[in-house]
């Protein structure tokens, strides 16, 4: 299926607002981007590895930004690496077999609670303060790292939000460098990862591509761009403004 210009400035526009506000508060691309693609008239299945695809160049765009003024710690981003990408594919081998709705309505509820709880903890990502870098407290960050790669891999919609609540509650970054991870190693590799398993499983829509990718390069740069200079707690409001809605949706369809 190809798509004229008008649909073609239509998919350039909900990439750019969906990718802005991804980079800004940690995830949620999938909130406008993919439900655009079905509604443009691809299949879900299409439409799902062609939203992975165009979400990495998201990560490309924020990479890009954010690697001016890293803080990223070298040998951590390897273990959000190792622990993560196994679960991206195992979860992108079996989404296309799991029933979407029970899948959806479960997202929805942990995407809405995340939300939630950061709303009843003002302090919640507001200073950097590491912990669990070791011993038991590491194996424990190593599943749930397991866990939302395995998510980020199979669901569509905002589970890079999972990673930064992840890694900001059980590893003690605050909002602004748990953003930073999630975009560059969840945004950039995992997505990657995802998108060549999809890509050989599914079929990708290369026609609609030019207008997602330069959407999710502009947006995710600008979007990190604001992130970076208005600071944690643009991004926290961001995070419960982004969660909230895409847990509502997620749940009322």
């Amino acid at each position: 299926m190809t798509l004229g210009w008008a649909d073609q400035a239509i998919l350039f526009a909900a990439s750019f607002v969906a990718n802005w506000l991804s980079a800004l508060s940690g995830g949620g691309a999938g909130l406008i981007q993919f439900p655009i693609l079905i509604f443009l008239g691809l299949p879900f299945g299409v439409a799902l590895a062609t939203h992975k695809v165009a979400s990495v160049f998201l990560g490309i765009g924020a990479t890009a930004r954010y690697l001016r003024e890293s803080h990223l710690e070298r040998r951590f981003a390897l273990v959000i690496l190792g622990a993560g990408l196994p679960g991206v594919v195992l979860g992108a081998s079996t989404i296309l077999h799991v029933p979407e709705r029970p899948a959806t309505i479960a997202l929805g509820l942990l995407t809405l609670g995340l939300g939630i709880y950061s709303m009843f903890k003002p302090r919640l990502g507001m200073e950097f303060a590491p912990r669990n870098r070791e011993g038991r407290g590491l194996w424990i960050g190593v599943a749930g790292l397991f866990t939302v790669g395995f998510l980020n891999g199979s669901i569509t919609s905002g589970t890079g939000l999972f990673l930064t609540i992840w890694l900001i509650r059980h590893f003690g970054l605050d909002y602004r460098r748990a953003v930073a991870y999630t975009l560059i190693l969840c945004g950039f590799i995992w997505n990657g990862t995802g998108a060549v398993v999809l890509g050989i499983l599914g079929t990708v829509a290369w026609g609609w591509m030019p207008a997602l990718l330069a959407g999710s390069i502009l947006g995710g740069y600008l979007g990190s761009h604001l992130a970076i200079t208005r600071g944690n707690i643009w991004i926290k409001r961001a995070f419960e403004i982004t969660t909230v809605l895409i847990g509502l949706k997620l749940l009322l369809g």
